[in-house]
């Protein structure tokens, strides 16, 4: 039998500020902690993968008012920054 599989999709967020005795512990930050630096991820991937999730897509995106992702923004004249990513996690069924 195939295995079966159940998936879970979340927006996460990078923010250092939540993280950053983390993040110092384990970086030699010379400058400071960026704001939005990806590693301050870490912390919740690693909680999602001892729940047994395993990460198999992430995409850094711009989240709407109604949790819509905007997917190009003809009128922005440039460049666009984010610090969400669309993160696709799966793990097995249980039978």
């Amino acid at each position: 039998m195939a295995q079966k599989w159940q998936y879970l999709t979340l927006y996460v967020k990078a923010e250092a500020k939540n993280v950053a005795d983390f993040l110092e512990e384990r970086w030699d930050w010379k400058s400071g902690i960026p704001r939005n630096t990806p590693e301050s991820m870490i912390p919740r991937l690693d909680a999602l993968g001892e729940d047994g999730w395993e990460l198999v897509h992430m995409q850094p995106v711009y989240v709407g008012e109604n949790a819509d992702v905007l997917m190009h923004d003809s009128g922005s004249g440039g460049r666009s920054w984010t610090s969400t990513y669309f993160c696709v996690f799966k793990r097995p069924k249980a039978e």
